[in-house]
C-alpha cells in the first residue's frame, strides 16, 4: 500500500522544494490499495492537481475517489478532478452539499452547481467500494469524547444548527491482514474514532490546531498512546499541538506534501 500527500498545509524536504510543490490549508491523499487507485480529498483548489503532476501521478488514471466530508478545504478541486478524470466514480455521504457554515457568515461547503453531477455516488452510514474498501459514518456511534461543534454550523430548517458533522465518512482499508483508516478531518473525535475501529495505521488531521497546548491535549496524546496505532497526521492536526504530542507519543508521525508512506 502506498499513500502519497499531494497537498497540505505544509510542504518539507528537499525535494519537495525541487519539485517546486505548493501547500495550501486543505489535504488530498493519492493511494493505491487493494488493486485500485484512490483519490482520497481534492484540497480547496487545483493545487492537489499541480502537485499531482510534478510528482509523477496520473490522476487521469485513478479509478475511484473519496470525498471525506463536506467543506471546501477537501472538495474545493472537486470540478477540477472531474475534469482530469473522465471516469472515476466520486463517493461522498448523502448530507455532504448540505449548507456547512463557519458561524452564521461564512460559507465553508462545496460547490453546490456540482451536486447534479452523474459522476457522484452519494452514501450512506456504510458502503462497500470494491474488496477490501469500505466507508463508514459511525453516525449513531456513542462517543466518550466530546469536543463540541468547533464554531461550524450547519443551516437546516432556516436556521443554524450546531453541525453534527453527519457528512463525514472514513475509509477503511483492509489489505494484507492490516486495517488503515484514512480520515479526513476526524471532527466527531479522534480519539472515538480509534475507539470505533483499532486501526493498525491511522491517516488523517486530528482537527487539534485550535487546542491550546496543556495537560488536556498532553492527555489526549496520552490515552492515543496506550492503542496500537500507527498514526500519520496532517492537515488539521496544527504543527504546534503535533509537536507537542509527539512528545510523549511514539508511533507519531507527520504527513506533508510531497511525502509517501509505504505500508
Amino acid at each position: 500500500m502506498k499513500i502519497t500527500a499531494l497537498v497540505e498545509n505544509t510542504v518539507s524536504g528537499q525535494r519537495a522544494e525541487q519539485l517546486g510543490l505548493g501547500r495550501e490549508h486543505g489535504l488530498s491523499l493519492y493511494i493505491e490499495a487493494c488493486g485500485h487507485r484512490i483519490l482520497f480529498d481534492m484540497g480547496q483548489s487545483g493545487l492537489f492537481a499541480r502537485n499531482a503532476a510534478a510528482l509523477g501521478v496520473d490522476l487521469a488514471a485513478v479509478d475511484l475517489a473519496v470525498l471525506s466530508h463536506g467543506h471546501y478545504d477537501h472538495g474545493g478541486g472537486l470540478a477540477r478532478f472531474l475534469e482530469l478524470n473522465g471516469a472515476a466514480p466520486v463517493y461522498l455521504n448523502e448530507h455532504a452539499f448540505e449548507p456547512h457554515y463557519h458561524g452564521s457568515e461564512r460559507y465553508i461547503g462545496l460547490d453546490t452547481a456540482l451536486a447534479g453531477s452523474p459522476r457522484l455516488r452519494f452514501t450512506g452510514d456504510e458502503a462497500e467500494l470494491a474488496p477490501g474498501l469500505t466507508l463508514f459514518t459511525c453516525n449513531g456511534r456513542p462517543r466518550r469524547h466530546d469536543l463540541g461543534s468547533f464554531g461550524l454550523t450547519v443551516l437546516r430548517d432556516g436556521a443554524f444548527r450546531p453541525e453534527d458533522f453527519c457528512h463525514e465518512h472514513y475509509l477503511l482499508i483492509r489489505e494484507a491482514g492490516r486495517r488503515v483508516l484514512i480520515s479526513g478531518c476526524s471532527h466527531k473525535g479522534i480519539l472515538n474514532i480509534v475507539d470505533w475501529f483499532r486501526p493498525d495505521v491511522l491517516v488523517g488531521g486530528f482537527h487539534f490546531n485550535s487546542l491550546p497546548l496543556d495537560d488536556t491535549l498532553a492527555a489526549y496524546a496520552r490515552e492515543l498512546e496506550s492503542s496500537p496505532t500507527v498514526f500519520y497526521t496532517c492537515h488539521c492536526t496544527g504543527r504546534d499541538q503535533y509537536a507537542f504530542m509527539a512528545r510523549s507519543m511514539s508511533r507519531l508521525h507527520y504527513l506533508s506534501t510531497g511525502q509517501t508512506i509505504q505500508l
